[in-house]
């Protein structure tokens, strides 16, 4: 980022705009073909490689119509009868597909294949008031699966189309009605408070987390580590004490410690037992959404809102030089971890034309879809396996292709053999003392030499133990070390990205198309951070989870919400009139707020204090929330009135002299720099050390370098050479806290 200001930023957003808005209005004129109509123009491009001329094929980009913004919009007197509007930003386009289906002999709507692409085209077809429009879903874009949906057309989905429909009135009532009581109840003016009826349940479940971790108590306790040696070589390994005689050993203290040691002078290690046991591990099943979601996370550091982006690209389409457009992968929002007979045939040709014999299994595998989920998609996986992610690789972004990757290697992967290992365990005696080691040797790598499944944890279990030497029965060792070590219980850990979203697949809330919202809205709304890629509940997000859990106990709870996602998904089988679901909803839900409304009580949000002390008086600063968001304010509020940005520095700005440097963060949650005067042209990633550079006199910046162990002092000017190195250590240590704003 340049420290030029954002003019040039605006002018390159307008041009688009105006180069969008230009395409948009484009007249058309009617053809007399078949029309296909999808959500995007990646979309078009790919199935006009497959289709050719004989069909028109355009994009509505996405939902069409939706209830109004300004109003409810459902009609809670009248069997809560939504109202729908065609979006602003979809005008230009409903008159753009007005005119190309005029004459159409036939007009397909080819959404995607769930829901949420049912309910699109059911708002395409009203919206268009379409009396030829007929329904056809593939799960991927290639010529076989879009010839194979144009010969099975099919009216749309009704029970699908309800279903979604259900959730919006649902989410709508909910959102409509609790967000004015949040304002309402908050003390001082701040921007509007909002409430989801699931994004609610999700920063419940943090908060709890994070609660359990403020009241949990570390409990000290020590371990003895023996590193040994057989005496026939020098192989060392290391044994763990685990019990004195037959009774388990729990060391609480280093005295504890201390005089285990004492006891175990001179002693004589022997082995007791050997026993080696071998174990089989199967490969995982292929991607469904929530996996997918949850081991890019781990392997890629990808958020969940990112990795449904870049699954749509590749899902869609990509250019791959002479081939044109290409669906690269079937379609992304699934909870199935079925394949096809098609797929799996594909997968064990390849692996058989790459890998010896022993890495083909005898049948192909059929792996288990849970029993709650919806089994009308495949799994995850590349269209076809014979594009390896190396020969796709020169026509994708590097995060297309490790996302592809990913996909690719999960797939075939779970069609190979199992892995093979052998596993030993040890137990060793010192006079009355017990030691175990355990250690393993892969006898066969099976799929694992493709492919090795993401951990939540660094704790390694037995499989990945590095092997032992060959010991025997009555084997005498020697002790090259006994290693005494302090430790604490751990609290639970704090939720991540990947452990999030399974957390919420397990306890059945939420659907695949959903748990990226979830994930970004919390966020965007100021209720959670993440901190070291773990979510962690702001004041603000803990001041109203309390209000809600306290008036709402039923409605954000986390097995009534699972509940009302199972009833969704009945409404979709046909076993449910949405209707009725949604007034079983409503009414203790209008009680409940009924009775907020009517309480005395509010929203208790608590200042939250911080190391920056008040340039005015000298007072600390704290952390408040008010009408635009959180901002630091003096501690002797009312007397002292000076605040002063949330990300303030501290530092003097160096191009202005005027301003304060201040941190703040990106739409997509990067750090940068600007300028409290808003006149000053500073902008940058990098934070300014309030120097200006001694050879061009431009802003100095620095980055610190934990691995090194350095703080890097270079010139902002990307023409300029400067540059300084200084210790970590020598880094201010009364440097201001980041706070996320």
């Amino acid at each position: 980022m340049a420290t030029t200001r954002r003019s040039s930023k605006r002018s390159t957003r307008t041009a688009k705009q105006t180069r969008s808005k230009a395409r948009t209005q484009a007249t058309p004129t009617p053809s007399g073909k078949p029309v296909i109509i999808v959500e995007s123009p990646a979309k078009t491009r790919t199935l006009a490689k497959i289709l050719g001329n004989a069909y028109t094929i355009e994009a509505s980009m996405g939902h069409v119509r939706d209830l109004p913004k300004s109003q409810l919009g459902v009609d809670v007197e009248n069997d809560f009868k939504p109202t729908y509007t065609p979006l602003p930003e979809r005008r230009e386009v409903l008159k753009r597909l007005q005119t190309v289906v005029q004459g159409a002999p036939v007009v397909y709507l080819a959404t995607d294949p769930d829901r949420e692409g049912e309910a699109i085209a059911w708002h395409i077809q009203q919206a268009l008031n379409l009396q030829n429009a007929q329904r056809i879903e593939f799960n991927e874009i290639t010529a076989n699966a879009v010839l194979r949906a144009l010969q099975q057309p099919r009216a749309i989905d009704m029970h699908r189309v309800n279903a979604q429909q259900a959730r919006r009135v649902l989410d709508r009532l909910v959102g409509y009605e609790v967000s004015p009581l949040l304002w309402r109840k908050t003390r001082g003016g701040r921007k509007p408070l909002s409430a989801g009826r699931v994004q609610t349940v999700a920063v419940r479940l943090i908060v709890e987390r994070e609660r359990e971790i403020r009241a949990f108590v570390p409990e000290e306790y020590w371990k003895i580590t023996a590193t040994l040696t057989p005496k026939k070589e020098f192989f060392p390994f290391e044994a763990e004490l685990r019990a004195k005689g037959d009774t388990k050993l729990e060391l609480k203290t280093e005295a504890d410690a201390q005089a285990v040691l004492n006891e175990l002078q001179g002693a004589t290690y022997i082995v007791e037992s050997v026993e080696k046991r071998q174990r089989k591990r199967t490969p995982p099943p292929p991607f469904i959404t929530s996996t997918l979601q949850q081991e890019a996370s781990r392997k890629l550091g990808f958020s969940a809102k990112r990795t449904m982006q870049i699954a749509q690209q590749l899902y869609e389409g990509v250019e791959l030089g002479e081939e044109g457009s290409v669906g690269l992968i079937t379609y992304m929002r699934t909870d199935s971890v079925r394949l096809s007979d098609e797929a799996l045939q594909m997968a064990r040709e390849f692996i058989q034309a790459h890998y010896a014999p022993e890495y083909l299994p005898e049948k192909p595998r059929q792996h288990k879809t849970r029993s709650t989920a919806q089994d009308a998609h495949e799994a995850i996986r590349p269209t076809d396996v014979n594009r390896t992610p190396e020969s796709v690789r020169p026509y994708l972004t590097p995060e297309q292709y490790r996302l592809y990757e990913l996909i690719w290697k999960r797939f075939v992967a779970s069609q190979m053999a199992d892995a093979q290992m052998e596993i030993t365990s040890v137990n060793i005696r010192a006079k009355e003392y017990l030691f175990r080691a355990s250690g393993t040797v892969v006898l066969f790598e099976g799929f694992l030499s493709l492919y090795k499944e993401g951990k939540d944890t660094t704790e390694r279990d037995e499989e990945e133990l590095p092997p032992l030497p060959s010991l025997q029965q009555g084997e005498l060792l020697d002790l090259i070390q006994l290693t005494p070590s302090q430790h604490f219980t751990q609290p639970p850990p704090r939720y991540t990205e990947a452990t999030l979203v399974k957390t919420l697949e397990q306890y059945g809330i939420g659907r695949p198309s959903t748990y990226a919202t979830i994930l970004s809205t919390i966020q965007e709304r100021g209720y959670v951070v993440l901190e070291n890629r773990a979510f962690k509940p702001t004041p603000l997000g803990e001041a109203v989870n309390d209000y809600l859990v306290k008036y709402f106990p039923d409605l954000f709870d986390v097995p009534f919400t699972a509940h009302m996602e199972e009833e969704l998904d009945e409404i979709e089988e046909g076993k449910a009139d949405w209707v009725q679901v949604v007034r079983e909803f409503y009414q203790p839900f209008r009680q409940q707020m009924d009775a907020a409304l009517n309480s005395e009580e509010r929203v208790q949000i608590p200042v939250v204090p911080t190391e920056r002390t008040c340039p005015t008086c000298g007072a600390p600063m704290v952390l408040r929330s008010g009408r635009y968001g959180e901002f630091l304010a003096c501690s002797r509020y009312p007397e002292c009135k000076t605040t002063l940005p949330a990300g303030a520095t501290g530092i003097r700005c160096p191009l202005c002299g005027i301003g304060e440097v201040v941190q703040r963060k990106s739409k997509k949650g990067r750090v940068y720099y600007d300028c409290t005067n808003r006149e000053c042209q500073l902008l940058t990633w990098d934070k300014p050390t309030g120097e200006l550079c001694p050879q061009c006199g431009a802003p100095l910046v620095e980055k610190v370098q934990k691995r090194a162990g350095m703080r890097l002092i270079t010139c902002s000017n990307a023409e300029c050479n400067y540059r300084l190195e200084e210790p970590l250590e020598s880094e201010p240590t009364d440097a201001p806290e980041e706070v996320a704003v």
